[in-house]
C-alpha cells in the first residue's frame, strides 16, 4: 500500500486557536475534541499518520485536569486500556490516544518537560500491567519506550510554548502512539516512505528539520518526548521504572 497525500501548498503557520467562545458555550469534552480535530486537519500539519487516523476516526481523545495534577491519572489509564483493547481486536494501524490537559496558563519548555515526565511517572506507578518486553524499561537505553497496559508507546508532547511549530498546541497535550504500528509499517515497507514524507512536511511547516528526531534503536527516544531541543548526551531522563533500582 502506498502512502499518499494530496499535493497542496503547505501553510507554514501552526494552527492557532483564535476564539475562546467554545470553551464557554460548549461542553469541555466536545470543545477539546474539536480543538484536536482542527489542529490535525490544518493543511500544513506535517504528520500524515495523524491525518490518516483522523480520517479513519481512530483518534481517541481524553480530557484531563491539569498536567501538574494526578487527579485524572485513573481516567487516563482507563482510556489507554480501552484504546489498547480495541487495537488488539483488529490490529488496525494509524491510531492515536491523545490526552488534552485543561491548563490555560502557558509553560516554558523546561516546565512542560518536567510536567510531562512527572505525569508519565505517575501513570507508570499506577499502571497495573507489566512492562512491554519488546522495549527497554531503562530510559537511557537505545531501545527504551514508555510502556502502559503492557504496550510500548512513543509519546509526543505538545503545548503552547513549544519552539517547534508542529508541537505548538493551544493546551498541554500528550499523544500516545503504539510502537507496534511502527513495526507493522516497517514489515510492509512503508515506514521509510512515511518518515521521509513527514520530515519534508515538518521542514516546510516549521522552517527546519527537527534536530531531535532519531530512528528507534539509534538512541533513547525519551529525549524526544517533550519536544525541547537539548544536548542528548548531557540530558538525563528523570523517569525510573518502579521495579528497577
Amino acid at each position: 500500500m502506498q502512502i499518499a497525500i494530496k499535493t497542496q501548498t503547505l501553510s507554514k503557520k501552526p494552527y492557532e486557536f483564535k476564539s475562546a467562545a467554545d470553551l464557554v458555550h460548549n461542553p469541555l469534552e466536545s470543545c477539546y475534541e474539536k480543538l484536536v480535530r482542527d489542529y490535525v486537519s490544518n493543511m500544513g500539519f506535517p504528520c500524515v499518520g495523524a491525518k490518516t487516523a483522523l480520517a479513519k476516526d481512530q483518534i481517541n481523545i481524553c480530557v484531563a485536569q491539569s498536567i501538574l495534577s494526578n487527579e485524572s491519572d485513573e481516567k487516563i489509564l482507563t482510556g489507554l486500556y480501552d484504546f489498547i483493547s480495541h487495537y488488539k481486536k483488529d490490529k488496525v494501524i494509524f491510531r492515536s490516544f491523545i490526552v488534552v490537559f485543561d491548563d490555560k496558563k502557558p509553560m516554558s519548555e523546561e516546565d512542560f518537560e518536567m510536567a510531562l515526565w512527572t505525569r508519565l511517572q505517575s501513570l507508570h506507578d499506577k499502571d497495573i500491567f507489566p512492562w512491554d518486553t519488546a522495549v527497554s524499561a531503562h530510559p537511557s537505553d537505545k531501545t527504551f519506550s514508555l510502556s502502559a497496559g503492557n504496550k510500548a508507546f512513543y509519546i509526543i508532547g505538545m503545548h503552547p510554548g513549544s519552539s517547534r511549530d508542529a508541537r505548538r498546541f493551544p493546551l498541554p497535550a500528550l499523544v500516545f502512539n503504539l510502537h507496534e504500528q511502527f513495526e507493522q509499517l516497517r514489515a510492509t515497507g512503508q515506514y521509510q516512505q512515511m518518515r521521509q514524507l513527514i520530515r519534508r512536511r515538518d521542514k516546510a511547516f516549521s522552517g527546519s528539520t527537527n534536530p531531535m528526531l532519531e530512528d528507534f534503536g539509534n538512541s533513547s527516544e525519551a529525549v524526544q518526548y517533550s519536544g525541547r531541543q537539548v544536548a542528548a548526551e548531557e540530558w538525563k531522563c528523570p523517569f525510573h521504572h518502579k521495579g528497577l533500582h
